[in-house]
């Protein structure tokens, strides 16, 4: 494999699935030198086991925004906070501050409001149809991008006529086609956004998650922290969620057997975990860099060292079971590493999943005779992005 072709292997993709060279990659050699022209000395780690091994590691393994100003990145005055690329002791103090607003009493207190929200996006899709029963129905934007959007909005109490800006913050965000410099000034855009939400639910708290950490730990929490762990579940939570709905769903449409799986109470959620595991769509973690010399898979990795996981490699992993280039909704992996591991395991992991066992029956239960306005082949793909996404997706009924 030649090394510009490794330099992008764990962003390129066939349709849904990681290319071949991933595979041959994470079989020969699943920690590889991974060149990256003008940086730091890095690696590709592609094998399940030895991720767990970098990403379970806080304490041999940072996974600071510092780094990314130490090797000639955004400097540390755009850091935008939050939990994503943060180390202990300020990762674990904000972490245990956020989890209690992802308890089950909670995230079940919040599933009629998903219903309502799933239910709303259908509506808007029929009166799309019945007003122009000619053109297709964009499900991403009709149904993928709003739901999560609309959910995080409750969350966090944004208000209603500001929830359209709000969507917007978190597209392209991953999108590493252009400058690294372009993705942060999206994220910095959004905080600045959320830092004036702050400030108003610092006057006058909301129901919303804001507003309770306010009043249970506002003289813990700098506006600045407030509004980095707030731009956190919108990048952790929007995107990658709307990604999964429109993907999930297209593989739905594809074969009777996922179709079924969705539609019983009691096969959804390993069906989810199933297309998480598939699917992939954070396709790398964010970057550690090795505090100090550090072996992984026999590979010996140095101080400094820039380490890039494949989730979407070691999901596919022999290790986690057979078959695994195929989707099959009777599996239980509950081990994948779509959310991540370690104590940066993606903190709405749970609430993605109960939006997603929402929304996939609901869909298919008020359209079941859903299905693609066009050739499969024709459908179009995010080429270079952390989070893998279909750009549309044309249906009918």
């Amino acid at each position: 494999m030649s090394e510009p072709t490794l330099t992008l292997v764990q962003f390129l993709r066939n349709g849904l699935d990681p290319v071949p060279e991933l595979g041959q990659l994470r079989a020969e050699r699943p920690v590889s030198p991974l060149v990256i022209p003008n940086g730091p000395t890095a690696w590709l780690v592609t094998g399940y086991s030895e991720t767990r091994a970098v990403l379970g590691d806080a304490d041999r393994f940072s996974n600071d925004f510092a780094n990314l100003a130490n090797m000639g990145g955004p400097t540390e005055d755009r850091d935008p906070g939050g939990l994503g690329m943060a180390d202990p002791p300020k990762h674990t103090r904000l972490r245990k501050l956020l989890l209690p607003e992802f308890t089950a009493k909670r995230l079940r207190a919040l599933e009629p409001r998903i219903t309502e929200v799933v239910e709303g996006c259908l509506d808007d899709m029929a009166a799309a149809r019945a007003a122009d029963p000619e053109t297709p129905v964009d499900l991403v934007s009709t149904f993928a991008q709003p739901i999560p959007a609309l959910v995080i909005s409750e969350l966090l109490g944004v208000p209603d006529e500001e929830r359209d800006d709000f969507q917007r913050l978190s597209n392209n965000r991953f999108d590493l086609s252009g400058a690294l410099d372009s993705g942060v000034d999206a994220v910095n855009e959004s905080v600045a956004y959320l830092g004036g939400l702050v400030a108003r639910q610092r006057a006058e708290p909301g129901d919303g998650l804001l507003g309770r950490l306010i009043r249970e730990h506002g003289d813990d929490l700098t506006d600045r922290e407030l509004a980095g762990l707030a731009d956190g579940l919108l990048t952790g939570g929007h995107d990658t969620t709307a990604s999964m709905l429109a993907l999930g769903t297209l593989i739905l449409l594809r074969e009777p057997e996922q179709r079924a799986a969705a539609l019983a109470p009691d096969r959804v959620y390993p069906l989810v975990d199933e297309l998480l595991r598939y699917i992939s769509v954070v396709q790398v973690a964010f970057p550690r860099w090795a505090r100090r010399e550090v072996e992984i898979g026999g590979q010996r990795i140095g101080p400094g060292d820039m380490v890039i996981c494949s989730l979407s490699g070691a999901n596919r992993d022999p290790f986690l079971g057979s078959d695994l280039e195929r989707v099959d909704p009777s599996r239980t992996v509950s081990s994948h590493l779509a959310f991540g591991y370690g104590i940066h395991r993606c903190v709405g992991a749970e609430l993605a999943r109960r939006e997603m066992a929402i929304a996939y029956p609901a869909l298919l239960r008020r359209f079941p005779e859903l299905k693609l306005a066009v050739a499969e082949v024709e459908l179009t793909y995010r080429p270079f992005s952390i989070v893998y996404a279909v750009t549309s997706l044309p249906v009918t009924w």
